[in-house]
């Protein structure tokens, strides 16, 4: 996994910093037929009346702030590097495209609008008397994520999403996408526990066949409000070179489906 694939897994990272770590280196019925039957059709019922679609100066209303978040940094103006529009990327099983897309912080389908915003957690102080590898991880040991709301028409949000689930069940082996030139290889694909709060929510950690060995994981959440799918892929860089877990920024999701009602 280069630097150049882990800046396009949706976020930007020191490249001489990442070089030389890694050279040193759903509410549920009441289990009887009849609950069952119940929730399917609250369920048909939902997927029959589509939610209105948000334009693209109330999606910017919408979308996060500085003010909207407890630790890190925002940034509204999204660099064009983290900008990486669909057709740039190309995957090699067609049915695994949309993991490709969520991790690069684009979208799935055709949205009638779209903002981005970017995220940076909060970097950790070195320990005492840290070595200088441990005090470049401990520099770099933050999350971050390229968030992407975007609002559909019709009931293309509740298909968008519904092609991420399958992808997820099809994907879960492993593939791989290239962007620019720079293929990432995703060995295994699995799903985890999903946030509260949505529609539909999805929570996902892919492990990336990295450098030296290392399986690296990457994750990402995607949640449907009405028409509306908010994408939140997050990366580590010092999970990318130690291939260790980190644990996602679930706050950010939290608070963006607050401001989407």
């Amino acid at each position: 996994m280069s630097v150049t694939s882990v800046r396009r897994a949706g976020l930007a990272a020191s490249a001489a910093a990442l070089a030389v770590l890694l050279s040193a280196c759903g509410g549920s019925g009441d289990g009887t037929e009849d609950g069952r039957t119940a929730q399917a059709g609250k369920s048909a019922s939902a997927a029959a009346a589509p939610a209105r679609t948000l334009t693209a100066a109330e999606l910017e209303k919408a979308a996060l702030t500085q003010a909207d978040v407890k630790s890190g940094k925002v940034v509204t103006k999204v660099p064009a590097v983290d900008d990486i529009a669909q057709d740039k990327v190309e995957t090699d099983k067609p049915e695994c495209a949309p993991l490709s897309y969520l991790q690069v912080g684009s979208y799935v389908g055709k949205p009638a609008a779209d903002v981005k915003r970017s995220w940076t957690g909060d970097p950790k102080k070195p320990a005492a008397g840290a070595s200088q590898e441990e005090a470049m991880l401990s520099v770099v040991d933050r999350p971050k994520v390229v968030l992407t709301l975007a609002s559909y028409d019709g009931d293309e949000a509740a298909k968008a999403f519904g092609e991420l689930k399958a992808a997820a069940s099809a994907c879960a082996g492993g593939f791989s996408f290239t962007v620019g030139g720079d293929t990432t290889e995703i060995v295994k694909v699995s799903t985890t526990a999903a946030p509260e709060g949505a529609d539909e929510a999805i929570a996902l950690t892919w492990l990336i066949d990295a450098e030296e060995g290392v399986k690296a994981p990457v994750k990402g959440v995607v949640v449907r409000k009405g028409a509306t799918l908010a994408y939140v892929p997050a990366v580590n860089i010092a999970s990318a070179a130690t291939g260790k877990d980190f644990p996602f920024p679930t706050e950010l999701v939290e608070a963006q489906l607050a401001k989407l009602g």
